[in-house]
């Protein structure tokens, strides 16, 4: 008697109960993601000058990428259960690549979610053993989609490329510990080749060539231009540094070289305070129309700042709606004004889209 008959008997029982549409825990588990996909109605903010703010999703796993399943792959689901989803845990920062792809530093899973939408992909980078992560804080990309992490406990700076292969760590000393006591934010300059990083317990800007030698510091502890309180977030913007001084309740804008340019929020006492006020400033972004996002962590808002730091609007608030925040962290913005928010105590990141009304022309082109 042929020994294979009883499994190709349970396996001819399981195709003809996908065919048939025979109820079972899969299709039950396939309702519950069309239905965690369905689209969400939420009301667009109108803003001045016929700009708009729109509400487009959130995504909180891998399972919101790779939704389609494959009718074998469905089969196997039946006999060896489905595959684990990997949920955002504690995110914190994230950057958008050249490709679409969305890079999310994960603390509280220790590890890096590259969710690609695009071509139904994901990838979890989680490092242990030889050069481990500890705390995976920020993230940016340079222009071949090389992306660099800051692990803040580790005092490390973790550079891959475009496929998630680490490269080289910057900033590891003998003994496995690092040069940097609390790296932060950070920001690439490819064409200048280098690198910008905040190390908050330094109270310092670091710029480094792509090995990672140390060109030149600027910065120090205090309340003055220039001066920080535990300088966290950092972006590079049209050959301007913008820095979250998160005790000074401030954004400072700096040129390439550390010298003050201009501030948002912070003392009333200077000549170029804006009417912005943020109680614990997190991520910061830049649109097309070079207006700046400013996350507040504690008031569960974004606001939105011109150039000259006076207050257009703001968006959130205190929930788990749609654009409502739990301690929200990071933001990215694409050039095509996508908005990525890192919505951190609801584990999930939510991406809304900026309209201008540039953008809008150009739509209703023929």
């Amino acid at each position: 008697m042929n020994q294979n008959l009883p499994i190709r008997v349970l396996m001819l029982s399981l195709v003809v109960a996908l065919v048939a549409g025979a109820p079972c825990d899969l299709s039950a588990a396939s309702r519950s993601k069309r239905d965690s996909l369905a689209p969400v109605s939420v009301p667009d903010l109108e803003l001045m000058g016929g700009r708009r703010l729109v509400f487009e999703r959130t995504f909180t796993s891998d399972h919101e990428v790779t939704v389609k399943r494959k009718f074998w792959t469905k089969v196997l689901d039946l006999v060896a259960g489905p595959p684990d989803l990997h949920n955002l845990v504690r995110p914190y920062s994230l950057a958008v690549d050249s490709t679409g792809r969305v890079i999310v530093t994960d603390p509280g899973l220790r590890g890096v979610h590259i969710f690609d939408f695009a071509r139904q992909k994901y990838k979890l980078i989680y490092r242990d053993g030889k050069e481990p992560f500890r705390s995976p804080q920020c993230v940016t990309v340079d222009a071949d989609d090389n992306f660099y992490v800051t692990d803040s406990e580790a005092g490390k700076i973790f550079v891959f490329d475009v496929d998630g292969k680490l490269r080289r760590v910057i900033g590891s000393l003998r003994g496995g510990e690092g040069y940097f006591k609390r790296p932060t934010g950070i920001a690439v300059d490819s064409v200048a080749q280098r690198i910008y990083v905040t190390d908050t317990l330094r109270q310092k800007i670091f710029v480094l060539d792509m090995q990672g030698l140390v060109h030149q510091s600027f910065g120090k502890g205090g309340t003055g231009p220039g001066e920080f309180n535990f300088p966290t977030e950092l972006k590079l913007v049209d050959q301007k540094l913008y820095v979250v001084d998160a005790m000074n309740f401030r954004v400072q804008i700096l040129d390439l070289s550390g010298k003050f340019m201009s501030q948002i929020g912070g003392s009333p006492d200077s000549s170029k305070v804006s009417s912005a006020s943020m109680f614990r400033p997190k991520g910061i972004a830049v649109d097309s129309e070079h207006n700046l996002y400013i996350v507040d962590g504690l008031g569960d808002q974004v606001q939105v700042v011109n150039q000259q730091g006076q207050l257009l609007y703001y968006f959130g608030g205190t929930g788990s709606g749609p654009e409502q925040f739990q301690l929200p962290a990071g933001v990215f913005i694409t050039p095509d004004d996508h908005i990525y928010v890192i919505d951190s105590y609801n584990r999930r990141v939510q991406v809304l889209r900026y309209e201008s009304p540039t953008q809008k022309a150009e739509v209703q082109k023929p």
